[in-house]
């Protein structure tokens, strides 16, 4: 296979940049009118976010301040993954965002299955949570990747190693 271009496709995101969105919630938290008093805790550990606050209204808040963060730092909103709202001690509210890294084998079968479909001169195989792409000529490569950013895929995607 000597002579053939690769390429990745993941999902991943930048973790400081997650990093920095949430401390810029947090500030922003402290001193907007409204949700001051709430006493709003945003939480982070390895696999997900968890926010703590007074009422759903000001949970709404706090998530609409996340999501502007996320934006302008560059991360996809679609790394967060809603579960349900509870009732915390104190008649607070509680809501977990799972943190979504990696293509799941159901999304890594389906990207293979849309290349091999429609592009028969490149090769994609599965490798652990990555899809690698392997092809003769970079043009078919170029292709691949503008057909995968057009549609709309339940996680976002990167194209890494572009090797040629």
């Amino acid at each position: 296979m000597a002579g053939d271009s690769t390429f990745d496709v993941v999902s991943d995101f930048d973790e400081q940049e997650l990093v920095n969105a949430l401390d810029q919630t947090r500030r922003e938290v402290q001193t907007r009118y409204d949700l001051k008093d709430t006493k709003t805790d945003i939480a982070q550990d390895k696999e997900s976010l968890t926010i703590t606050t007074a009422s759903e209204t000001s949970l709404r808040g706090v998530r609409d301040i996340l999501e502007s963060k996320m934006v302008k730092r560059g991360l996809s909103l679609k790394i967060l993954k809603e579960e349900t709202m509870e009732e915390a001690a104190g008649g607070r509210v509680r809501q977990k965002l799972t943190l979504q890294r990696g293509l799941t084998t159901e999304l890594a079968k389906e990207i293979s299955k849309l290349i091999r479909d429609n592009f028969p001169k490149v090769k994609p195989s599965i490798q652990g949570n990555a899809v690698r792409v392997a092809g003769k000529n970079r043009d078919d490569l170029q292709a691949v990747i503008t057909y995968l950013r057009e549609h709309d895929f339940p996680a976002p995607l990167q194209f890494e190693n572009y090797r040629g």
